[in-house]
């Protein structure tokens, strides 16, 4: 059970300091200067993650993959299995987060923990929260880009979708993304407030039309047991494990509460919370909205051989209409989580740049009023890289998600371990897990090793030039790069995150400026 009071042995300086609230004075005795501006309160730290997890595009995008791996059974009994898995992890970086609140996080979190080579463990941590940061943004997107050529396709009968056009929008959003988080940290966080209410009424619209107005439901065994291999592999367990990808890719990005941790007011309780609080409210609406969906598979077979699944479930329980009104509920929450993750993944890179980690990384550890600018721009062109296979490859999109889930909970399980290694001498903050922390932390780094095994896995047969799945191969190709620099030169000039001074000069410091 979370504990809002240090009961660790922690040394008498941190029981001495005069407030846990004194958020600036924490970060210099973290050893960095204010440079964010701090504008972000408790609810706007856990919209920020909320959005990104945001349980109706991972849900919409993902459905067709769970239709074919599993089927309702494995979408329903999955889902609610996954959740508290990863709840299990938010739970145990959220008192990680409480000791050591900033926005480098992960990698931050790993140098600290280590009790030997800090300075690789770093290094490696974040360059997988990179990885899965600049994927998370591109998921996000290209989800939209698709989901908006859908509803073109359906709302005028010349339209074709291409592969190329769906490029074109997804440059299109993210710019868009990129100018809005060039603008004021208030500006964003206010949008991520509104894309909490857009979750929170749109996924209560599309459940209440769902249940209200088709014609017909299927039956309750079928929605809760159903079950279905069409992956091309003879064994079922196998094609269930690979359904489990569903839900495994919708809840990530949640690290997005401690990246927002140097602009959040009270940031080593109000960061915590917004990873659990977070998780815990995506897996309970997403559940009611995917037994929504369950029940409303009534020509399942069409279903689940369209190109955009959501969209034919939509037009066969209540017509062609609202089916294109409930799609711009999708797409708008799409858009909202795109948004987000940039502006998640421009905090990391910020923060990995301040500390010397990143190529050019004068360039990326720019703030212009209080917005680490540059970075914005980093983050959208890395994420239009990655989607530039999408041109020849059918599996572009689970790539993407695949590269996501398998960055960013590589980077929650490496400072999750090494936690569990320091035991008792680990220093609690004010939020955390009293004697439930080594227990927890055991159970998260078992999904995470997993998961993380099922998405480098192929999850169709037989395997094909155009269906072959990419991600191991990105995926080794970032690791590759880390690992190759950090030889030839970051090992010579990295020590993983630098301290600006002491907390009294950075204190005098910000004084005079």
């Amino acid at each position: 059970m979370p504990q809002t009071r240090d009961t660790s042995a922690a040394s008498p300086a941190r029981r001495s300091r005069p407030s846990v609230s004194d958020d600036d004075a924490r970060l210099h005795e973290l050893g960095y200067p204010r440079a964010l501006t701090r504008r972000v309160n408790g609810f706007g730290n856990w919209a920020m993650s909320a959005t990104i997890i945001n349980f109706i595009t991972g849900i919409m995008y993902s459905l067709g993959l769970v239709m074919v791996s599993g089927g309702p059974l494995v979408m329903v009994w999955g889902w609610a299995f996954v959740g508290l898995m990863v709840l299990f992890v938010g739970a145990s970086m959220a008192e990680i987060n409480s000791a050591l609140p900033t926005s480098g996080a992960l990698y931050y979190w790993s140098a600290k923990l280590a009790k030997r080579h800090g300075a690789v463990w770093s290094w490696y941590t974040g360059w997988l929260n990179f990885a899965g940061q600049i994927a998370g943004t591109a998921s996000a997107d290209f989800g939209a880009a698709t989901f908006i050529q859908a509803l073109a396709a359906a709302q005028y009968s010349s339209y074709t979708p291409t592969a190329q056009g769906t490029l074109v929008i997804y440059a299109v959003v993210l710019a868009v993304h990129g100018l809005l988080n060039t603008f004021t940290v208030r500006l964003v966080a206010g949008l991520n407030k509104v894309a909490v209410w857009w979750l929170l009424i749109g996924a209560a619209v599309i459940v209440g039309w769902l249940a209200v107005f088709p014609t017909r439901h299927t039956s309750a065994s079928f929605a809760f047991t159903h079950f279905v291999n069409g992956t091309g592999f003879h064994s079922g367990i196998y094609a269930g494990l690979i359904g489990l990808l569903f839900s495994a890719g919708t809840f990530t990005g949640f690290d997005a509460s401690a990246h927002m941790s140097e602009e959040t007011v009270h940031a080593a309780i109000a960061a915590p919370k917004g990873i659990v609080r977070s998780i815990a409210f995506s897996w309970t609406a997403g559940f009611v909205l995917i037994v929504a969906l369950a029940f409303s598979m009534t020509d399942y077979d069409t279903q689940a051989g369209a190109a955009v699944p959501p969209l034919v479930v939509f037009t066969g329980a209540l017509g062609a209409t609202p089916a294109k009104l409930l799609m711009l509920v999708v797409i708008g929450s799409m858009l909202f989580c795109g948004l987000a993750n940039m502006t998640s993944n421009s905090r990391q890179i910020f923060a990995f740049s301040r500390d010397g980690a990143m190529p050019g990384s004068r360039w990326w550890r720019t703030v212009r009023k209080g917005t680490p600018v540059n970075a914005v721009w980093f983050a959208a062109v890395g994420a239009f890289a990655l989607a530039v296979p999408s041109l020849w490859s059918t599996t572009a999109f689970p790539a993407i998600v695949s590269i996501n889930v398998i960055g960013l909970f590589g980077s929650y399980s490496i400072a999750i371990w090494l936690r569990l290694r320091q035991g008792d001498a680990f220093e609690r903050g004010p939020w955390h897990l009293g004697r439930y922390s080594l227990p927890v932390a055991r159970i998260a780094i078992t999904w995470v090793v997993l998961s993380s095994v099922l998405f480098l896995l192929p999850q169709v047969s037989p395997i094909t030039a155009k269906n072959f799945n990419y991600a191991p191969v990105a995926f080794g190709i970032v690791l590759m790069i880390a690992t190759t620099w950090w030889f030839i030169s970051a090992r010579r000039h990295f020590h993983g995150p630098i301290s600006y001074g002491t907390p009294e000069e950075l204190a005098q410091q910000e004084t005079e400026l």
